[in-house]
């Protein structure tokens, strides 16, 4: 596998996912009480025998590049390295990434080094298994060009993806970004007896979206990239290679969710607290890795927890009800507090005793959520303080609005913007509907 080369994309401004794109790229959002974003395609890359990638960032790249560097060291003597390539200026190109293939195009020069005949790409943003393996196993049975990733759905919801026509072979002959009309869909439907085929069933699923993932033999990608202008993979890249090139399917009937806006980051995460989850954080042969941290074992005093996950280093106090929930490192919850539904993503750091002191001369909550307190449908942050007897829920049914010292709603979900100190006593009420 040492002849392939992985790119994982580190997104745009990630505008969609605002505000927990604040102070960090989408890659570098925490997921499940613990991870990152970009922990899912890197321990990808790991379980495939993958360890030769780049990961390219351009917007609040920060706490991203100290994950990565934290996080991913490999033995000397195998070869295997994960490094970031930041947008910057050089004496060939002085402007920011201008798309996905711009991205990869102005970073060639570490794609044209010896050795490589293969370039995995993928994106930083999905929760998703894949044996990168299994896809490159395809590429070279097809003596494709170009193989992506595809997963089945329904016509019903193909409508927010880019939907690929198939030969008998399995080849790619027609793509729809995003068909709305049933005469649209008429032209790049799959027959389900296809799917069921192909070793995968179907269940009446009769569309195949694209999953942003590609495989391409690195001559093909550097002969596009430097003969075109072409910005992005989806739009532009793939289309035209449709046309040109033999661009090869390769299914993928597993979970696998884009984590683009407020509400699939929400719906995402609490499906993971679901007894029945789908998506398996706990796989002996394909664990998720992260940073490892030495923090000691969550502490629960008398509270009620139900179908939720508590991440290390957190303390739970009596009285406390937490149902349906994700509670990331090192989050203290206080005493009768009530939460529901909801991602409480932890702290960095715990309070020092100055700390403390501090914050109580002003009359501010220590980190974490302090006792009394209602949380419901909401996401808080990392670092936030909620004073005692605070109700953090969304009681009036607002869909989205700003108008809010402590937070803000997006798709009907609270939202708590990283740092943000929640006074005692305090609740969210008297908002106009936007």
């Amino acid at each position: 596998m040492k002849n392939v080369l992985t790119l994982v994309l580190g997104g745009g401004q990630g505008t969609r996912l605002y505000p927990l794109t604040k102070y960090r790229s989408k890659p570098a959002v925490p997921v499940a009480g613990k991870y990152r974003l970009i922990d899912i395609p890197l321990s990808n890359c790991i379980n495939s025998g993958l360890n030769r990638c780049y990961v390219l960032t351009q917007f609040n790249s920060v706490s991203l590049h100290r994950h990565i560097r934290s996080t991913y060291t490999f033995d000397p003597f195998d070869g295997g390295f994960v490094e970031v390539l930041a947008a910057q200026q050089t004496l060939d190109n002085a402007t920011w990434y201008q798309g996905t293939a711009d991205a990869v195009r102005q970073n060639l020069r570490y794609i044209e080094q010896p050795g490589i005949e293969y370039v995995l790409i993928l994106s930083g943003d999905q929760l998703y298994r894949m044996n990168y393996q299994d896809m490159i196993v395809s590429h070279l049975h097809a003596a494709a060009d170009v193989t992506i990733g595809a997963v089945p759905m329904l016509s019903r919801d193909a409508s927010g993806s880019g939907i690929m026509r198939l030969d008998d072979s399995g080849r790619v002959v027609g793509f729809l970004e995003k068909p709305k009309t049933e005469a649209e869909l008429r032209h790049v439907r799959t027959d389900p007896a296809w799917i069921d085929a192909h070793g995968i069933e179907s269940r009446g699923r009769d569309c195949l979206a694209s999953m942003g993932i590609y495989l391409f033999n690195r001559d093909t990608l550097i002969d596009v990239l430097r003969k075109t202008d072409y910005r992005d993979f989806g739009k532009e890249v793939f289309p035209a290679s449709i046309r040109a090139r033999h661009v090869q399917v390769h299914l993928f009937d597993g979970y696998w969710e884009d984590i683009g806006t407020i509400k699939s980051f929400y719906e995402a995460n609490l499906a993971l607290a679901l007894p029945n989850a789908p998506f398996d954080l706990a796989s002996v042969e394909a664990p998720i890795y992260s940073h490892a941290r030495f923090l000691p074992p969550a502490r629960i005093d008398g509270a009620t927890i139900r179908g939720s996950l508590v991440a290390d280093g957190s303390i739970i106090e009596a009285g406390a009800t937490i149902e349906n929930s994700i509670i990331g490192l090192r989050c203290h919850i206080g005493r009768n507090v009530c939460i529901r539904n909801s991602v409480v993503m932890g702290n960095d750091l715990y309070d020092t005793p100055e700390e403390l002191a501090a914050h109580a001369a002003k009359g501010e909550p220590p980190l974490g959520i302090a006792e009394g307190s209602h949380v419901e449908g909401a996401i808080i942050d990392k670092n936030c303080r909620i004073g005692r007897n605070a109700r953090v829920l969304n009681q009036q049914g607002l869909e989205n609005t700003d108008e809010t010292p402590c937070g803000m709603i997006r798709d009907g979900i609270v939202v708590m913007p990283k740092n943000t100190i929640v006074p005692h006593d305090w609740a969210m009420r008297g908002f106009k509907r936007s």
